[in-house]
C-alpha cells in the first residue's frame, strides 16, 4: 500500500482500491515467480497461499485480482521476505532457491526441508521461517 500524505501534511495512510489492486496484483505475480523458482507444484502454491479454492487460484494465475483478504496478504509478506532473506544471504540465485528443499539441522526444522515447515499451511509458520532467516540476512531495507 502507498503512504500519502494528507492536506494538513498529518500523516495518513490512504489508498484508493485500485491502487491496493495493482498492489496486490504485482505481490501476486511475484509470488508465482517465487514459486516457479522454488518449483512448488500447484497444491503446494495453494497450501502456502492458505488455500484458496482452486477457481480463485487460477483467476489470480491468470492475472485477475478481487479483493484479497489480510490473510492471504500476510502470507504474501511473509513469502517474499523468505524469498528476499534468501537472496541476501546466499548470492547464488540456485543456492537461495534450494534451500528450501534441503534438509535442515536448525531446531526450527528438525531436520526437515524448511519447505515442510511452510507447507504446514500456518500464518506462524511462515512467520517463523521469515525471523530465522532475517536474523541472518537482516530485514529487507
Amino acid at each position: 500500500m502507498r503512504r500519502r500524505t494528507a492536506p494538513d501534511n498529518a500523516a495518513a495512510t490512504t489508498a484508493t482500491i485500485e491502487e491496493v489492486r495493482e498492489d496486490a496484483a504485482v505481490a501476486l505475480r511475484a509470488f508465482f515467480s517465487l514459486a516457479d523458482d522454488w518449483q512448488l507444484g500447484i497444491e503446494e502454491q495453494r497450501t502456502v497461499l492458505g488455500m484458496p479454492s482452486r477457481t480463485t487460484f487460477y483467476r489470480w494465475r491468470g492475472g485477475y485480482i478481487g479483493a484479497l483478504s489480510v490473510d492471504l496478504v500476510e502470507r504474501l509478506s511473509h513469502l517474499l521476505a523468505i524469498y528476499g532473506a534468501l537472496h541476501r544471504i546466499y548470492l547464488e540465485h540456485d543456492h537461495a532457491d534450494a534451500w528450501v528443499r534441503r534438509p535442515n539441522s536448525a531446531p526450527l526444522y528438525g531436520g526437515r526441508p524448511p519447505l515442510e515447515r511452510l507447507l504446514d499451511g500456518r500464518i506462524a509458520d511462515l512467520y517463523v521461517v521469515r525471523r530465522h532467516l532475517e536474523s541472518f540476512a537482516g530485514p529487507a531495507e
